[in-house]
């Protein structure tokens, strides 16, 4: 039995109707105009009327962080010119006596308020170049994570110069308190409220041969000290002779988290 009437693309003449030939290049050209008013519709909502480019809310996170250190930095300055008019009110109260006035001055010394004076040593730590190789036999090719330098690195350093007998430290131009923590987000560092890059600069002011000793003998020191030697760290030790490290200028409250009640 032949099927030749309804079979399409054959050129026969016969009564059976001709089925509609499928068209990929139609369904594509619809599917791509579809797609660019589903954009469209998606940059206006997003929009409102307002220049996405200049839309504070999609800024790089980066940029926000500067932005929010830059702030803090001007904050904890005009805290400090506070401090100072405080400071100066109270010493023309003739109510406080000699022994209140030098408890307080000690309570300040202690709690890292006041600028302390001395001998120094600076440590300063930089990332390796990115284009680093082993430098050392037996040592593997450096990964991203050995070429820069992390939250314990400049921890290790901030412990052994306390270790070392310091009596104030200074992490690149904040002075640390007791409640001061050094943390790492990436490959920058935050400090207080503060962002900061590499190369780090930390300054101790104490007892400068004893403070180098300490930095010798830390075990984390040694390890990172590996990294210097194979992979191109940076690390250099200064004695700077006699400096002035700032006192600290941020709030000394603490402050803490409470669960909603």
């Amino acid at each position: 039995m032949s099927n030749s009437a309804d079979s399409p693309g054959t050129g026969s003449t016969g009564s059976g109707p001709r089925r509609p030939r499928f068209r990929p290049v139609r369904v594509l050209t619809a599917a791509v105009f579809a797609l660019a008013g589903l954009i469209f519709f998606t940059s206006f909502d997003t929009a409102k009327g307002t220049d996405i480019r200049q839309d504070a809310s999609l800024l790089k996170l980066s940029d926000l962080i500067q932005e929010r250190s830059r702030k803090n930095k001007g904050l904890d300055e005009s805290n400090a010119a506070l401090r100072d008019t405080v400071e100066s009110l109270a010493e023309g109260d003739d109510e406080s006596t000699g022994a209140e006035d030098r408890r307080l001055s000690g309570l300040e010394k202690s709690a890292g308020t006041e600028r302390l004076t001395g001998r120094a040593v600076t440590v300063t730590l930089n990332d390796a170049p990115p284009n680093a190789t082993a430098k050392l036999p037996g040592y593997p090719e450096p990964q991203p994570d050995y070429l820069v330098i992390h939250q314990q690195d400049l921890q290790a350093v901030v412990n052994a110069l306390w270790q070392g007998g310091a009596q104030g430290i200074k992490v690149m131009d904040q002075r640390l308190i007791s409640t001061s923590a050094v943390r790492c987000v990436g490959n920058t560092l935050i400090l207080q409220g503060r962002v900061y890059s590499p190369p780090y600069r930390i300054t101790a002011v104490g007892d400068p041969d004893r403070l180098q000793r300490a930095l010798a003998a830390s075990r984390a020191i040694q390890t990172y000290m590996v990294y210097v030697n194979v992979y191109g760290l940076g690390w250099k030790v200064t004695q700077d002779g006699t400096v002035t490290l700032p006192g600290y200028t941020g709030t000394v409250d603490l402050q803490y988290a409470e669960p909603v009640r």
